[in-house]
């Protein structure tokens, strides 16, 4: 067996490198939990995901060509290719526009949530999953409201996790 051997779809390569692209971000607050404590733990990990979530979608934007999004259908349009490309299957979420400028967002399960549970600081974690989601508005300069405003987990608080978005765009 060699490299060139190796048939593997574009489906099954983006989903193991976002699982290892996963691993490697619970490995990173893993290590810095067991360094820093909690409380500068979701410090550090909200900073970076905000850094990254930036560069992030700027990437996207200019790989697929797409220019000023100015209308809902454009965004809407560009977050449905967004969302394909960084996110994977074992994430677990589902999402819907149920009018012109509005977007549901809803978890069944949550892997962070999972992960935090498991290193014992669930009642203290501050969750990131949706703060790259709204990173990617404000870079793009979207205007939006979301309700509700969470710092925690709900997943946690409410056994369950959603978000309502609602855009501010003419069309």
């Amino acid at each position: 067996m060699n490299a060139d051997s190796i048939s593997l779809s574009k489906n099954e390569l983006k989903e193991i490198l976002n699982k290892n692209w996963m691993t490697h971000d619970a490995m990173w607050f893993y290590n810095c939990l067991q360094e820093c404590g909690i409380e500068k733990t979701n410090k550090i990990n909200k900073a970076a995901i905000r850094d990254m979530s930036t560069i992030e979608i700027k990437r996207i934007q200019k790989a697929i060509g797409v220019g000023q999004l100015n209308t809902f259908d454009k965004f809407k349009s560009f977050f449905d290719i967004s969302m394909e490309i960084a996110t994977g299957q074992f994430m677990k979420y589902s999402y819907s526009s149920p009018a012109t400028n509005a977007i549901y967002a809803e978890w069944k399960s949550c892997f962070a949530y999972e992960g935090i549970k498991a290193l014992g600081v669930i009642d203290r974690y501050e969750c990131g999953i949706m703060l790259r989601i709204d990173t990617w508005l404000d870079t793009l300069g979207i205007k939006y409201e979301v309700k509700p405003k969470v710092t925690g987990c709900m997943m946690h608080t409410d056994g369950k996790c959603f978000r309502e978005y609602r855009f501010f765009f003419d069309k």
